[in-house]
């Protein structure tokens, strides 16, 4: 008979914020709920044709988009394709019923549908994204988090910025804040209640000297501003995530930099100050707790109530090079949205490339222009358009390849050359993720994927020639959401095998608050503006602004509670075959250690149903486990601590909202874990209930070493989805 080895963790609580109400453990996807037989408006997506698009004519394009329609017309006669897209997406617009819809994705070729969207003219797009809503849900219930206070932990602010003005008659922060800013109360108000700066001891000007701090205040907390954009790109109102929250700005890194201490002092003084939720943009790479000021100070935070936000760090795609991983931290990674600012490239043999940049300037006029690859020669310098030939690069197009320099001064570097247009092209790290930069000439940012279409046509064309042509802010990109390149990826190697990030939330060409113009021609101007940043650092205010209006509603749950509400309720995917994808690797479907429980759902995790709570002395047997006693006091700070005494638990049995297992000491490694609960009901009887169940991990066969499986743990009710990521790593 084979020998079994067997992980266990028990003692996992749930608390419910419904009363009287049975759940059941089952497996099962959560589905919108629509009539079988309305007929509505459905914009498909759907792969090329065979050979492109661009090898039809409108009519053949128009037929080969027909095919997946179960009939031209309806009943009524009424012609049911509305649009034949070409440019804008590959896909179309046509009348059907749900389940019409279910029967086409069985066709070859078949990518995602999705119901029409009502369109407002807007910018910071993410909102409407992730379903926030002015007329209801938890914008509405919580009066876009008024009374919260959010402290913004970064390089500083631009107090005069519009989005940090006053809002519709914002009321006095409470009185449980005790802070103050630096800027006087001529410039600070109900908004932005608070700033100040530390350095090397001294509390010097917290005005932000480079923009970072400004574009994740606003994003987290900012006013709305109206006719907001980036060079006339995304135009509208730019709001953040939680509009009536008060802001503190805490400037700890200068010239994006900064030291540990200083960044202590500035925590030291946001929880003195009585911030709600902290939003921390910066960390310094993996590290064991302890020797993390973030990790150590940020559990400090949560034994007073306050939620820590922070990011996973930009080090992606690169495995288990990930920031701020303790369990007590809501780790934040970053995906992309569905809007492109769009720029093409239509290469001299008819094919079309599309790309983006936010620099497209009303008067340029497209022409054919000859195309350059200085990095054929295969060097570094070339590669990068960091060195250049004028005599090389005169009125041409050049392809650059990305790293190295910014890529704003990439082209700063070929303009001055004498190009007159750009190609930033990914290589296979960046993968799919393309930004939308304030460019100083002609350009376009383009995948790994078309760039070696790019390559290849210019490598192999007498003289390859191209011409860009700008197509402005376009929505309805597919497939999204998708996780950006560069955002951090575990598995931690100092956390025990809990899996990080916690959830994804929009980080990629995100536009926000910015100190000054950008561009090729700023006029000085800095009463309005704005800039697309991305990175795993705006992701992570979108999260706390989040947060700070879910702690307005439940002000009675814990930092844990509102984590797992977030986690358990995340947007996982049209389904298991339209999951969330990796721009990283080809689109492939992506890890838990890439999304966590995957993209944040703001108003699921307002209604979660259940929640996994953990009180801050609960990581002690956890802590005990991974360190020695003194170390455990430094993080929790409780002199009474004795791991000698005290029963240690593994990761895998803290009460978190996901599950990471490690198979160990097994002499034949298994193919894969076969999962049994103790119970598969939980009836609650009572708001706020406890109940507890117990899962046991048994393996079976054999497996690879380092390999990874993931599945998921669902306990529904007729009203909820409570859903758990689970993985098991083989070493």
């Amino acid at each position: 008979m084979e020998d079994k080895k067997y992980v266990t963790f028990f003692a996992i609580f749930f608390i419910l914020f419904a009363s009287n109400s049975y759940f059941r453990l089952i497996q099962c996807q959560l589905v919108p709920i629509v009539s079988d037989d309305l007929v509505e408006t459905y914009i498909v997506f759907v792969e090329e044709p065979l050979g492109g698009a661009n090898l039809l004519n409108d009519e053949e394009l128009a037929n080969f988009h027909r095919s997946f329609l179960p009939n031209n017309s309806l009943d009524s006669g009424k012609e049911r394709m509305i649009y034949s897209y070409r440019h804008a997406i590959s896909g179309f617009a046509a009348l059907l019923t749900a389940n019409e819809v279910l029967a086409m994705e069985t066709k070859p070729g078949f990518l995602f549908a999705r119901l029409r969207e009502e369109l407002r003219a807007q910018t910071t797009y993410t909102p409407q994204f992730m379903g926030l809503s002015e007329a209801g849900g938890l914008w509405y219930s919580s009066q876009f988090g008024v009374g919260m206070i959010i402290g913004v932990i970064d390089t500083g602010i631009t107090p005069t910025h519009p989005s940090f003005q006053n809002f519709d008659e914002l009321p006095a922060p409470p009185t449980t804040w005790f802070g103050t800013c630096w800027f006087g109360p001529d410039v600070c108000n109900n908004k932005l209640i608070g700033a100040m700066a530390f350095q090397n001891g001294q509390n010097p000007s917290p005005l932000d000297d480079i923009g970072h701090g400004t574009h994740c205040a606003s994003t987290a907390g900012g006013s709305p501003v109206y006719d907001a954009g980036v060079l006339d790109q995304a135009k509208g109102t730019a709001v953040g995530m939680a509009p009536k929250a008060h802001l503190s700005a805490y400037k700890v890194l200068f010239g994006g930099r900064g030291w540990d201490y200083d960044f202590l002092a500035g925590i030291d003084q946001a929880i003195r100050d009585g911030v709600h939720v902290l939003s921390m943009s910066l960390g310094s790479g993996p590290k064991h707790f302890f020797e993390s000021g973030i990790a150590v100070s940020s559990f400090s935070a949560i034994t007073r109530g306050i939620v820590p936000c922070a990011a996973v760090g930009n080090e992606g795609p690169t495995a288990s090079d990930i920031s701020n991983d303790a369990p007590w931290i809501l780790s934040v990674g970053a995906s992309t949205t569905d809007r492109r600012i769009k720029v093409t490239l239509k290469l001299g043999n008819g094919m079309e490339i599309d790309g983006e940049s936010a620099y497209q300037q009303d008067t340029f006029v497209s022409t054919e222009m000859e195309l350059v690859f200085p990095g054929a020669s295969g060097s570094e310098p070339d590669l990068q358009c960091s060195s250049l030939n004028p005599a090389d690069v005169q009125g041409k197009i050049v392809l650059c390849v990305v790293a190295g320099l910014y890529n704003v001064d990439k082209g700063g570097r070929v303009k001055a050359a004498g190009g007159k247009g750009m190609i930033i092209m990914n290589n296979i790290q960046h993968g799919f993720t393309t930004l939308a930069e304030p460019h100083v000439l002609p350009a376009s940012h383009i995948s790994y994927v078309d760039a070696q279409k790019l390559v290849a046509y210019v490598q192999t064309t007498g003289q390859p020639k191209a011409s860009i042509v700008f197509k402005g802010t376009q929505f309805g990109a597919s497939p999204v959401p998708s996780i950006a390149y560069f955002s951090g990826r575990g598995p931690s190697n100092y956390n025990g095998g809990i899996i990080k990030p916690d959830i994804v939330a929009p980080g990629v060409n995100i536009l926000a608050a910015w100190p000054t113009q950008v561009g090729p021609n700023p006029t000085g101007d800095t009463t309005s503006t704005f800039n697309f940043n991305s990175g795993t650092s705006m992701a992570t205010p979108h999260v706390s602004g989040i947060v700070a209006d879910l702690k307005k509603n439940h002000p009675d749950w814990s930092p844990a509670m509102i984590k797992s509400a977030i986690m358990t309720t995340a947007y996982v995917g049209k389904d298991d075959n339209n999951p969330i994808v990796d721009d990283a690797f080809s689109y492939q479907p992506a890890s838990y250690f890439a999304m966590g429980a995957r993209h944040v759902n703001p108003e699921r995790a307002n209604d979660p149903g259940l929640v996994y709570d953990i009180q801050p002395l609960d990581y002690i047997p956890y802590l005990c486990g991974m360190y020695p006693t003194n170390i455990v006091k430094i993080i929790v700070r409780e002199q009474w601590i004795d791991c000698d005494t005290i029963q240690s638990i593994t990761a895998a049995e803290l009460n978190y909202p996901s599950i990471g297992v490690y198979a160990l000491d097994i002499k034949k490694m298994p193919d894969g874990v076969d999962i049994r609960a103790d119970t598969y009901s939980l009836p609650f009887l009572a708001l706020n209930e406890k109940q507890s169940f117990r899962l046991q991990f048994t393996s079976t066969g054999n497996a690879q070493r380092g390999q990874v499986s993931e599945g998921y743990l669902i306990w529904s009710s007729t009203t909820h989805v409570v859903r758990s990521p689970i993985s098991v790593i083989y070493y």
